[in-house]
């Protein structure tokens, strides 16, 4: 064998498989891609039922709703970029080194897999596992193993299963391929047509000083193609690593049963896509297109990357509950951060924590109820106004907390929401409680403590503050923190000392 060893893979009629891939209904239905703007739409792409019907190419719409049982879907560019990603992601398993070759309606690519015996065994073997890999994706493709570049590709376009040629084999192997193969112009392919050449044995037979006289310098090229011994320079493709997959509904979807339904496809691809990197989801956007233009986006940020299907699907659903669509969706655009799983070590005698699926799973439940801002971690903020804090994201860290043991300590007992209370006063210090329920006398008040702040914006401040020990009439005593706005004169029951 040569030095020198290429895959060449080939998916026909690539618009049909894009729309298909997400529809596994699909696969076993006859189905039709149309392009161009109603009513002038015509057929771009088909699968191999819909021309066992008698659809072709470039069939009218009006031809083609006359063909009973053809089901016919709308061109996307956006579902076949993300479904071409998909397949380079596939094949990039299999070698580094990757050179797209598609054209027209046609997706394909020629890998050099040379020194890959090691990893995945003979060619053969190779061909095998790389198609599997491929049906598994959702495509249905071509696959051609050779020594030489353009007879891999070829070949591969030309066959419908798979092809391993040996060395020394190629010309024998596109023998019976159409002249088409070779993408000529309608002038040249004209020209063979009259001179009775159809295949590119009988091409490779002409010649070649006689062929080169009537058609030219290219018609070298053109021969030696033919005979398999072209040489080509390989120029490897830089496939960018994004975790996105999109799909445009035919109709308005409003019902989240069917929404779901597609979004739950959506994950098991990207779960999958993630794992072939031995990574994880660690964030989960959904972008939904509503009718009117409208765009609608929701991200999830699980508390640990994860990979479990029905996790990631429950708190999409649970999020879209949260905040539904204001309108019908068009179109759901699924996208994912990629990162590391990581697992938390426990002590020996440290409490059970809970499950993080779990944990996330309530969170999103409690913020459907209390609301977003109510749910997550506490993080004061950088200020001289007393207790405040904003709530962020909870997230897990990773990191065990070490119990400190000390003297005991005094704990404030904060009251939210605070509770209004009127205060007497006796030499401008507080002398009587009262709150809703009970009054208390006053023993002892210490202050006042007066803070102000942010003048500048809405959230000014002018507060003065006094610990207070007091008595009921039943002689029950508390120690509590009493504030005063001092701009509105109003008193609050901040907090207790216990």
């Amino acid at each position: 064998m040569s030095h020198e060893l290429y895959a060449g893979v080939h998916a026909a009629e690539f618009p049909a498989q894009a729309l298909v891939r997400l529809r596994s209904e699909l696969r076993s239905e006859p189905v039709a891609v149309l392009e161009g703007r109603a009513p002038l739409e015509t057929v771009c792409s088909l699968n191999q039922l819909a021309r066992q019907k008698g659809a072709v190419p470039g069939m009218t719409r009006l031809e083609a709703e006359g063909i009973a049982g053809l089901r016919l879907l709308a061109r996307s560019n956006e579902a076949e970029t993300s479904a071409r990603a998909v397949l380079l992601e596939c094949v990039a398993q299999f070698s580094p080194r990757i050179e797209e070759t598609g054209e027209s309606s046609a997706c394909a690519f020629v890998l050099d897999i040379a020194g890959t015996e090691r990893l995945f065994g003979p060619p053969e073997a190779l061909a095998q596992r790389l198609r599997a890999a491929l049906i598994t994706a959702g495509f249905r493709a071509s696959i051609a193993v050779s020594c030489h570049f353009d007879t891999a590709r070829l070949k591969a376009m030309a066959s419908r299963s798979i092809a391993v040629i040996r060395q020394g084999q190629e010309a024998t192997a596109l023998a019976k391929l159409p002249v088409a193969a070779l993408n000529l112009a309608d002038e040249q392919a004209e020209t063979f047509a009259i001179w009775g050449i159809r295949t590119l044995g009988e091409l490779a037979a002409l010649p070649e000083i006689d062929l080169i006289a009537r058609l030219g310098a290219h018609a070298q090229q053109w021969r030696n193609l033919a005979r398999g011994v072209t040489s080509h320079t390989f120029q490897p493709i830089e496939p960018d690593f994004s975790l996105k997959e999109f799909f445009e509904f035919e109709t308005p979807v409003e019902q989240m049963e069917s929404l779901l339904f597609i979004g739950a496809r959506m994950i098991d691809c990207l779960v999958a896509r993630a794992s072939a990197r031995a990574m994880s989801l660690a964030s989960l956007t959904a972008k939904l297109m509503l009718e009117g233009g409208r765009e609608d986006k929701r991200v999830i940020r699980p508390a640990l990357p994860s990979v479990d299907r029905k996790f990631l699907l429950k708190l999409l659903q649970l999020e879209i509950a949260a905040h539904p669509p204001q309108a019908a969706v068009l179109s759901l655009t699924l996208s994912a951060e990629a990162g590391q799983s990581s697992q938390v070590q426990l002590g020996l005698f440290a409490p059970q924590t809970p499950e993080p699926s779990r944990l996330d799973v309530t969170i999103a439940r409690l913020k459907a109820i209390a609301g977003e801002d109510c749910v997550g971690s506490a993080v004061l903020e950088d200020t001289h106004r007393s207790g405040g804090f904003r709530m962020k994201a909870f997230t897990m860290a990773g990191q065990s907390v070490e119990q400190k043991t000390g003297r005991r300590r005094m704990a404030l007992r904060r009251m939210r929401p605070l509770v209004p209370i009127s205060v007497l006063l006796r030499a401008s210090k507080p002398a009587v409680l009262r709150d809703p329920e009970h009054s208390y006398e006053i023993i002892a008040a210490y202050g006042p403590w007066r803070t102000s702040g942010a003048w500048w914006s809405t959230g000014v401040w002018n507060e003065e503050e006094w610990d207070v020990l007091a008595q009921a009439g039943n002689g029950a005593a508390v120690s509590c923190l009493l504030v005063r706005d001092r701009d509105k004169n109003e008193w609050r029951l901040d907090a207790y000392y216990d």
